[in-house]
């Protein structure tokens, strides 16, 4: 019997969580390596589609990091991307997705530790709901 090993999406946001990986990756702090980083200038410029085309090509996870609220370099981004994580939810749950599968997470530029801590956490959970190949939900 084969290992499952999830494929995982972590879209972070240029300005900190991108640096909070970074950071991570530079004081060699042990990361699953069950996931691919996806730099956006901004955790609000995620669009839904994404998302939907992420879990629609086989990906088992979907990990949003951002700027901690107030601390957004636009301002206002990460409040736009927690309307849009919560919206989301729920379209997933209708269309039949574990919505288990899908997170919202603040990091900042020097949360090295934290970006550790959530992604290995991350990479535990969807391993233990396993694939989300093997019960696909509807094609979006």
């Amino acid at each position: 019997m084969k290992e499952f090993h999830p494929r995982i999406l972590v879209f972070c946001c240029n300005w900190c969580s991108y640096a909070g990986a970074d950071l991570a990756g530079v004081s060699r702090l042990q990361i699953k390596p069950h996931f691919r980083v996806i730099r956006t200038m901004c955790s609000g410029r995620i669009e839904p589609e994404f998302v939907l085309d992420a879990f629609r090509t086989g990906t088992d996870g979907v990990l949003i990091t951002g700027c901690h609220p107030g601390d957004c370099h636009y301002i206002s981004g990460n409040y736009k991307a927690r309307r849009r994580f919560y919206m989301l939810r729920v379209l997933l749950r209708e269309l039949g997705i574990d919505e288990r599968r899908f997170k919202l997470e603040w990091i900042s530029a020097g949360e090295g530790g934290k970006f550790q801590k959530v992604v290995n956490e991350f990479v535990e959970h969807i391993t233990g709901l396993g694939s989300s190949r093997k019960n696909p939900g509807p094609q979006c």
